[in-house]
This record gives structure tokens, sequence and C-alpha cells, in this order.
């Protein structure tokens, strides 16, 4: 039998710690106004696109960040580089580990997904969405076989997420080259570099013509 005090609680109840949980929940996407909100709502909707499509990610090895200097990639992946790491052939974690002077536990090295607040801000919600699925399976690829690409791999995978297999710029291009003869897009450049500023040695794969620099 407990005592109870003149009050109804009883010595247990006194004695014992009440422990507080407080569940912070991602805001809906219209409601994105900080970097946090960004992460948050990004982490949600991976951790759903993981639960419903099935993909073979480790969230707990991930970290967010949210970049304002990307000017032409609308998210990243960003991992070690793994020496001889093949998309297409698992890696083993514990001989990786080792190789790099890390303690073999069998788990992959932590990555890093990295948003562009810029793309997010000039993307509606189903290319945002897409970017994310994207970034998803160079995730999945990483966390699978130590590295990752754009090839067949990647292109099957991402028919089966749903998402491109190269993602939309947002930013416009500071220089546009065309073909001279046809007019042709050739190439988009964001900043100056040797196609731009020797434009005249160059000849398009169309015409063969001259290039133009817009």
């Amino acid at each position: 039998m407990t005592r109870r005090d003149g009050d109804g609680l009883s010595d247990r109840f006194k004695r014992s710690r009440v422990l507080v949980v407080y569940i912070v929940t991602a805001p809906s996407y219209d409601d994105i106004a900080t970097h946090d909100d960004l992460r948050a709502w990004s982490r949600a909707y991976c951790k759903e696109v993981r639960r419903e499509r099935l993909v073979d990610v480790r969230f707990d090895l991930v970290g967010w960040e949210v970049s304002t200097r990307a000017k032409r990639r609308a998210a990243a992946v960003k991992r070690p580089k793994i020496p001889e790491a093949e998309v297409g052939t698992p890696i083993d974690w514990d001989r990786a580990e080792a190789a790099g002077g890390r303690v073999a536990d069998g788990r992959p090295f932590p990555a890093t997904i990295s948003l562009t607040w810029d793309a997010f801000d000039a993307f509606d919600r189903a290319e945002w969405e897409s970017t994310l699925r994207h970034e998803l399976v160079h995730l999945e690829q990483y966390q699978r076989c130590g590295t990752t690409g754009h090839g067949r791999a990647f292109k099957q995978r991402a028919r089966e997420l749903d998402t491109e297999v190269h993602c939309e710029t947002f930013s416009e291009a500071r220089y546009i080259l065309r073909c001279a003869a046809c007019d042709a897009l050739v190439a988009r450049r964001y900043r100056e570099c040797k196609l731009v500023r020797r434009a005249d040695d160059y000849r398009s794969s169309c015409c063969e013509a001259a290039l133009v620099v817009e």
C-alpha cells in the first residue's frame, strides 16, 4: 500500500522524475522560411521516400547543411573519396576504414547532403522533391559502393524513383555560346573560362562553324 497525502498524490509519484519529451516536427513546405526549416522539411521528405520506395540508406550517418554559395548545383552529397571504389561493386567498409586508419565497425563513412538555398527558392515543390530523390540515389550508391556517379546504374535507379539523371540548373548562365551557322546552343558557362576567352579557337560540333559568345 502506498501512502497518499491530502493532495491525493502518492509518495512514489512525488519521488518520480518526469521526463518531458519535445517532438520537433518539420514545417509545411509553404512555411519554409529559414535554413533550419529547409533542413527539417527535406530530411522528413527523404525519410518518407525511403519508407515508401524502399531506398536502402542510413540517415544516422548523414549530416544536413544549406549552402548560399552554390550557383549551379541544386544539392549535393558530400562524401569522402575512397580509392578503388566502383559503382556496382559493394564495398567492404571494414577494409575501407582500416585502410583509412579508422576504427573498423562496418559502417559507411559519414556523408553530408548539401541543399542550395537559391535552388529551393527558384524551384517549385515538384522540382525540389525531384532534386531530393536524385540525391537519395547518390546516397544509396555511396553507402553501398563507396562512390557514386551518373552511369547506367544511376539512370536505372533514377527512373525507379521518378527523378532526373541531371538536376536542373537554377541560375542564369553568364555566357551563352552558340553556333554561328545555325544558332544552336553549344554551351552555357557560369563564369569566365578558357572556352569563353578563346571561343575563336573552337568550332561547333553541329556545323563545324565558329562560336558566338553572348
